[in-house]
């Protein structure tokens, strides 16, 4: 909705523009065409822009999902829940409290239902220290394609290890009440680049009216 809103008001502005240019003489038009074009430019980057944002939040395909990955070659998907602070909430990488928490590991690929598989939740970044060791579920068969577990998480950085016996490892980092910061600035880029485009518009806008004020001060 908020960027349908933005491409709204944008349009809104260049057909206000465009409104304005009839009455104005053959140099002025000649100026406000240039200026136009370069509206019309800005626009262009703007409705480029306006997917991308808009589908931030979205559906996303599995290759670009940040909760599936692959383990020895094969697809997992990994998501966490806490029903006692959220009930329908479901977290990937980031899990915004403490306690405890139930963790699902989905074998996507059939193969890695045949053999066994384990599953480690270290705190920290080691993946080889026992002692910080928070979690451990042994190898076993899941036919039904689910690895299912439950832990009490502090706040702090941890490591989930999926092991496919035979296969390479793969891990998820999860962040327990950490900011991300990396995340919380590539979510602003969006939304400050439409702001700045639509201050263009405005100042183009605002350069265009004052010249015909300029030209034919007896014009409101």
């Amino acid at each position: 909705m908020t960027a349908m809103f933005i491409a709204v008001v944008a349009f809104s502005v260049v057909a206000g523009m465009m409104h304005g240019a009839r009455w104005s003489v053959r140099r002025v038009r000649l100026t406000q065409m240039i200026r136009r074009r370069r509206v019309v430019g800005v626009l262009t980057v703007l409705t480029m822009l306006l997917p991308g944002i808009a589908g931030a939040h979205g559906n996303v395909s599995i290759e670009e999902d940040v909760c599936v990955q692959r383990v020895g070659g094969n697809l997992v998907h990994f998501n966490a829940y806490q029903p006692q602070n959220e009930a329908k909430a479901q977290y990937c990488t980031d899990i915004p409290g403490e306690g405890d928490t139930f963790l699902v590991v989905d074998l996507l690929d059939p193969g890695l239902r045949n053999i066994p598989v384990g599953v480690r939740i270290v705190r920290g970044l080691s993946e080889t220290t026992d002692d910080q060791t928070v979690a451990y579920w042994p190898p076993s068969t899941h036919l039904d394609g689910v690895v299912r577990g439950e832990a009490t998480l502090a706040k702090g950085l941890y490591k989930v290890i999926i092991t496919p016996e035979g296969l390479s490892p793969s891990s998820y980092l999860l962040r327990v009440q950490q900011i991300d910061y990396g995340k919380m600035v590539r979510n602003l880029v969006g939304p400050l680049t439409v702001l700045l485009l639509l201050a263009l518009i405005g100042y183009e806008l605002s350069k265009s009216k004052r010249l015909r004020n300029r030209r034919f001060p007896g014009h409101s």
